[in-house]
């Protein structure tokens, strides 16, 4: 026998503590495992480097280097709010238009592939291409790595800067398993490698005109 249950029983479990609304874009402080709306946590961060909830220090001086975002908590909030994915990206797209920007999601896709075989199969497969598209610039800022043959690329804004790492270390360390090794940055600024593409584009470099420019380098340890 099924058991229902009302919604408003779970509203403490889904909602930001910040902003008292539902998760969108849920992120959560990898030290605490507290989580709150992405751009209510980057809002507070701003000035704080404690989490809202217990105010334990995040981090001295790079607290957003701590978040991540939480794919598995935004999953259960979009099938467990009716109707709030949909609502959200209609806000989203109404972001854009105010500013004169074409949304991201609302951009046609092309795909480049030589081969119609593997075109094919990799449209049978889901890899995130509904997801917004970012287009970003791999800049290389040191003599010791070599620069890419395609610098440019276009990958989903919920790719992190670990996904970022692997395919640079596949391409210019020849080995995925070094992406260790590798640092990249925005604005001279240090990324966290679990920072999202989308984190990145709207925290660093602010909606500037596309591509987001990123650079790479061999990794300084500090």
């Amino acid at each position: 026998m099924e058991r229902k249950i009302k919604l408003k029983t779970l509203n403490e479990h889904i909602t930001c503590e910040i902003c008292r609304g539902y998760f969108i874009d849920a992120t959560t402080v990898t030290e605490c495992l507290h989580t709150f709306c992405k751009s209510c946590l980057v809002k507070h961060l701003e000035e704080n480097n404690t989490c809202p909830t217990c105010e334990n220090v995040i981090h001295q001086s790079h607290p957003l280097q701590y978040i991540s975002f939480d794919r598995t908590m935004q999953d259960i909030v979009y099938k467990l709010v009716p109707n709030l994915m949909e609502n959200e990206m209609q806000r989203e797209r109404e972001f854009y238009k105010s500013r004169g920007i074409p949304c991201p999601k609302d951009m046609p896709q092309v795909h480049e592939s030589d081969d119609k075989a593997n075109e094919q199969a990799h449209q049978e497969a889901d890899y995130h291409r509904q997801d917004e598209q970012v287009n970003v610039c791999l800049e290389c800022m040191s003599d010791k790595l070599r620069n890419l043959k395609r610098r440019f690329i276009r990958c989903s804004s919920q790719a992190t800067i670990t996904h970022l790492k692997k395919f640079l270390a596949k391409k210019v360390l020849n080995g995925i398993d070094r992406y260790k090794d590798i640092d990249i940055l925005c604005n001279d600024e240090l990324l966290g490698k679990d920072h999202t593409l989308k984190f990145v584009y709207v925290t660093r470099w602010r909606f500037k005109d596309p591509p987001l420019r990123l650079q790479f380098r061999p990794r300084v340890d500090i």
